[in-house]
């Protein structure tokens, strides 16, 4: 028997009974659907967190103290950590810096304009936060120099820490607010950021370090510690050359170990690389969730297609007589096996594709299509259709022509 025969055959068979064939299919567009849609939602987190961490700023390094990334090490003595004085010495003698800041963050009650808000997070900092993190002032002005110098009680809002307090009626410029027991004068609103990883900022407040130092809970502090410097390059290139300047530098003042520095310094691609890290073993997940999906679709064409088999015995016995051989019939129901995969496999695409574009339209969750999940997935579904179709077209070319022909 010629294929295109086997084929038109295998063809009327599947499509003998639709209903059923489409309930056999369901499994399959189901678990092809789930591939696309599920490396898609991934792709799309990957996609947005990057996106959030390049918003920190150009080319940024991040110096920590040792402390931040799993505790105090080496028992009793002074903990690590960064000083003020360390951002004077690194302005001073690293060459390739664009900008750099320090923080060093509190968190009190603010009251504004007849409003009370608990639990705010009041950011010290230094002017060159806006350079560092390529922040945008869209009312006033950000802290300067001479208020650091002075410690003077000046304080730029958040976006919505500015709505919070004075609401669309009241300009901020020039208001007193109370954060903690002390009073400030707002002299900057922020432009709206929105949050990057767990942080919110535009509900920051922002004040002069030196304020920091001295009116809130760090005045007990021997030193002056910062949470964090934050340096932006020149460019890319001068990344490396900055770091291993930064790191001799802080080596040599802190007076530490070079093989365990009390300091650790990151950039935007290292925060990037643990980000795929960790959402790398999120598609793992979903591409299991959705290789079961699979499977209980080629166990659901596996099941049909041994049903089929047992119901059209005589068919089978009938061709055997009439001259087909076992590998006609092997392969007849082989084909229609594939045929129904490769049909959930279409529509499940199709699916997939559709489902990615609607949940990035209407949904609050982004999704990005990965071209090769359809080629993939698509693949998946033929190998479904062959794996799970051998055993029922097997079975059906080994039956007796003359006992099948007999069967009622």
């Amino acid at each position: 028997m010629s294929l295109w025969r086997t084929f038109k055959v295998a063809w009327e068979g599947v499509t003998l009974n639709k209903v059923r064939s489409f309930l056999t299919t369901l499994g399959v567009i189901i678990g092809v659907g789930a591939v696309i849609v599920m490396l898609a939602v991934s792709a799309g987190a990957e996609a947005e967190i990057t996106d959030q961490i390049n918003t920190l700023g150009p080319n940024l390094i991040i110096v920590v103290p040792e402390f931040e990334r799993g505790g105090f090490r080496d028992g009793p003595r002074e903990p690590p950590g960064l000083y003020y004085d360390d951002l004077a010495a690194i302005a001073e003698n690293v060459t390739g810096i664009n900008g750099i800041s320090a923080e060093q963050n509190t968190t009190q009650d603010v009251s504004g304009g007849g409003t009370t808000l608990e639990s705010v997070s009041v950011v010290g900092t230094t002017p060159d936060l806006t350079r560092v993190r390529e922040y945008v002032v869209t009312e006033g002005r950000f802290l300067t120099d001479e208020d650091n110098d002075r410690s003077n009680k000046v304080a730029v809002l958040g976006y919505d820490t500015a709505q919070e307090l004075f609401g669309d009626d009241q300009s901020p410029l020039g208001q007193t607010i109370k954060i903690g027991s002390t009073r400030f004068t707002v002299v900057g609103v922020m432009a709206e950021k929105g949050v990057v990883g767990n942080t919110d900022y535009d509900s920051r407040i922002y004040i002069p370090i030196t304020v920091v130092f001295k009116k809130f809970a760090y005045v007990r502090l021997k030193s002056e510690k910062v949470r964090s410097i934050e340096v932006s390059t020149e460019s890319k290139e001068v990344m490396d050359s900055v770091m291993s300047q930064i790191e001799t530098l802080l080596i040599e003042r802190h007076d530490v170990d070079p093989m365990s520095p009390d300091f650790s310094l990151m950039t935007q691609d290292d925060i990037i690389n643990t980000v795929a890290s960790t959402t790398e073993t999120f598609r793992n997940l979903l591409a299991w969730v959705a290789g079961v999906s699979l499977l209980v679709g080629g166990i659901g064409i596996m099941n049909i297609m041994l049903v089929s088999v047992t119901e059209r015995t005589r068919e089978i016995g009938l061709r055997q007589a009439l001259g087909a051989r076992p590998r006609d019939v092997q392969l007849q129901f082989l084909l229609e096996a594939v045929m129904l995969s490769l049909a959930g496999g279409l529509v499940g695409v199709i699916a997939g594709v559709g489902g990615s574009y609607l949940f990035n339209a209407l949904g609050t969750m982004r999704t990005e299509l990965v071209p090769a999940s359809i080629p993939l997935a698509f693949a998946a579904a033929a190998i479904v259709g062959i794996f799970f179709g051998y055993y029922p077209a097997t079975k059906a070319a080994q039956l007796d022509p003359i006992e099948a022909l007999r069967r009622e």
